[in-house]
C-alpha cells in the first residue's frame, strides 16, 4: 500500500463499507463481502488531477473514460481562466454551436445550476470547479482591452462571490488568452481577495511562459503575497529552446517565495510538448473583439502583414521554429488534411511559407484550430517533476475515442498522465520513487484544495482506490495515436465503487460533485 503521504509502502488489507474506508491491516476475507485479490499489485488513493479542462467534456462523455482508465477518481476543472460556469444568455448564444458540437445543450446560469446539471447527468469521476477569470470578465465587458469601471468589477466580484458560496474552490486565470490578457494586475487581486477569504485557490496559467517567464512567475506570487491566497502555478515550464535556461531560475523564484511564507506551488506534466489554440501566437490587439475581429483583421492587407511578422517573432521565441507546431485539432472538415502535419509540412503542401499556412489556417477555420508545440527541454520536464512544490496536472480532459473527440489528435496527455509517470518516470527513468509519485497525484493535490476526506488511504476517508501493476503500468498513447488506454490499471474504485475492473469501465457512475465548504 501506498497511503499518498510518501511514507515507506507497506503490506495490508483494506476494509471499506458503503464509500467510506472502514478498516486497515490484516483483514480475514470472511469479515468483508466482495474481495479484490490484489496481491502483488500495489494499492494507492485515488490519482487528483488538479489540472484539468473537462467542465463541459465531462457532459459529452460522463463515464470518463480517459480519465478513470488512468486512475483519476477527481478532477479540478475550470483551469486558464475558462469554465462553462457561471454562464450568461450572450454567452451561450455566443459559444452554443460549441456547446451544441460536443452534444450539450446549455441549461445552466450559475455554478448552482451547473452541480445540479453534473448531478442528473451522473458521471465517473469527482468534480470540483474554479472559476474562470475570463470568463467573468468576458460576461461582463466581453473580449475587450481596457480596465474594468468601479460598477464593472462591482458585479464581477459579486460573480465570484456567488460563486464561492456555490462550493467553487477558486479562481483561475489564463493571462495569454483573451480577455486574460487584458487583465491588470490589480483587477486580479480584487477577485482574489474574495478567494482569499474563503480558503480558495488561486491557479495561474501567467502572462508568459516563455521569454516573459521569470517576471510572470513573480507576478503569480505577488497575488499570494497581496492577498493571503494559495497559489497554483499551472503547467510550469520554460517554453522554447532560447528559454530552457530560466528553468531553474522559475523554480528558485518558488524556493524563495515559499521560505518568505508564501503559499506558491506548481503543477505539470510528463510531456516535452504542450497543446493550445493557435491564436496564442497572435498579439493582444489582434484578439480584441473576438475571433469575427480576428477575421477582419486577417482580411486586411496592412494588418495581415503586421500580424505575419509578429507570428514569425512569436514561433521564434516558442516552440522555437515551425516544424515544432503540429495541428491536432480544426474546426471543419476543409482542413482536416492539416491534423498530424507540422507548419513546415503544411507550408509545402500549400506552396506557401510556414507563417502564411498559419494565418490561412486561422482565416479558413474561424480562428478555431489548435496545434501541439514541442517547446520544452526533457531534462527540464525532469528537474520540474522532481522538485517538491511540484505535483502532478494533466492539463487534460474526459474523453474517450468515439464521437467529435475521434476526430482530432488531442494531446496524449489526456489519456497516459498518471500511467506515464509512475512506468517512464518512476521505474525506467528512477526520478523518483514510486511513493513519492503517488504522493504528487493524491497526497499533495488534496492538501492544496484542502479535501480532508481524500487523497490519502486512512480509515474514514472516502474509497477513491486504484490498484496497479508496478511492474507493467505505462502510457500507450502517443503524439501519433493519443486515443490509447494505459497498461498496468486493474481496478479503480470511485466512492466505494469499482469503476474499471480489470482493465475494463464498468459503466458506473459513482461520482460526485465536490462543493468546497
Amino acid at each position: 500500500m501506498l497511503d499518498g503521504t510518501g511514507r515507506t509502502p507497506w503490506r495490508g488489507d483494506v476494509g471499506i463499507t458503503g464509500d467510506t474506508i472502514a478498516a486497515i491491516g490484516d483483514i480475514a476475507p470472511e469479515q468483508g463481502g466482495n474481495v479484490i485479490h490484489a496481491s502483488g499489485l500495489h494499492l494507492c488513493p485515488g490519482f487528483i488531477d488538479i489540472h484539468t479542462h473537462s467542465d463541459g467534456r465531462i457532459l459529452a462523455c460522463p463515464t470518463a473514460d480517459s480519465r478513470v482508465l488512468q486512475g483519476i477518481t477527481t478532477e479540478l476543472t475550470g483551469n486558464c481562466g475558462y469554465s462553462v460556469a457561471p454562464l450568461k444568455r450572450a454567452d451561450i448564444e455566443d459559444e452554443l454551436q460549441e456547446f451544441l458540437e460536443l452534444g450539450i445543450r446549455p441549461d445552466w446560469t450559475d455554478v448552482a445550476s451547473y452541480f445540479s446539471r453534473l448531478e442528473r447527468t451522473r458521471i465517473s469521476v469527482n468534480h470540483a470547479l474554479l472559476l474562470g477569470q475570463g470568463r467573468l470578465r468576458k460576461s461582463a465587458i466581453g473580449l475587450v482591452d481596457r480596465k474594468l469601471t468601479a460598477n464593472e468589477l462591482k458585479n464581477v466580484l459579486r460573480a465570484v462571490e456567488e460563486g464561492m458560496d456555490c462550493g467553487a474552490f477558486g479562481l483561475s486565470t489564463g493571462l495569454e488568452y483573451a480577455p486574460g490578457i487584458y487583465t491588470p494586475a490589480e483587477e486580479i487581486v480584487s477577485m482574489v481577495q474574495i478567494v482569499a477569504r474563503q480558503g480558495g485557490l488561486y491557479a495561474s496559467h501567467i502572462r508568459n511562459e516563455a521569454s516573459g517567464l521569470l517576471e510572470a512567475i513573480k507576478e503569480a506570487i505577488g497575488v499570494g503575497r497581496e492577498t493571503g491566497v494559495s497559489v497554483e502555478i499551472s503547467h510550469f515550464k520554460a517554453a522554447g529552446k532560447s528559454n530552457w535556461n530560466k528553468q531553474s531560475a522559475a523554480l528558485d523564484i518558488l524556493d524563495k517565495a515559499r521560505s518568505r511564507g508564501i503559499n506558491v506551488s506548481a503543477d505539470a506534466y510528463p510531456y516535452t510538448a504542450y497543446s493550445t489554440s493557435l491564436t496564442i501566437l497572435l498579439k493582444a490587439w489582434v484578439k480584441e473583439g473576438g475571433p469575427k475581429a480576428i477575421l477582419r483583421r486577417l482580411r486586411n492587407s496592412d494588418a495581415r502583414r503586421r500580424i505575419r511578422r509578429e507570428v514569425t517573432e512569436r514561433v521564434g521565441e516558442s516552440p522555437g521554429d515551425f516544424d515544432l507546431i503540429v495541428i491536432n485539432s480544426t474546426k471543419s472538415e476543409r482542413n482536416r488534411m492539416a491534423i498530424g502535419k507540422n507548419l513546415v509540412e503544411i507550408g509545402e503542401m500549400w506552396k506557401v511559407k510556414p507563417v502564411d499556412a498559419i494565418l490561412r489556417l486561422l482565416e479558413e477555420e474561424e480562428t478555431v484550430v489548435d496545434f501541439v508545440g514541442h517547446g520544452m527541454k526533457p531534462e527540464n520536464v525532469e528537474m520540474v517533476l522532481s522538485h517538491p512544490l511540484v505535483m502532478i496536472g494533466s492539463d487534460g480532459s474526459s474523453m474517450a475515442p468515439k464521437g467529435k473527440a475521434a476526430e482530432s489528435r488531442p494531446h496524449p496527455r489526456s489519456y497516459g498522465t498518471c500511467p506515464r509517470v509512475l512506468g517512464h518516470y518512476v521505474r525506467e527513468r528512477k526520478l523518483f520513487d514510486l511513493s513519492t509519485a503517488v504522493k504528487k497525484m493524491t497526497g499533495m493535490p488534496a492538501e492544496k484544495l484542502r479535501l480532508t476526506d481524500r487523497g490519502r488511504i486512512a480509515r474514514g476517508m472516502k474509497a477513491d482506490l486504484v490498484i496497479f501493476d508496478g511492474v507493467l503500468v505505462r502510457d500507450t498513447a502517443t503524439f501519433e495515436d493519443p486515443h490509447q488506454y494505459p497498461h498496468g490499471i486493474k481496478h479503480v474504485l470511485v466512492n466505494g465503487t469499482l469503476v474499471v475492473e480489470n482493465g475494463k469501465h464498468t459503466g458506473a457512475r459513482p461520482g460526485r460533485v465536490l462543493r468546497k465548504t
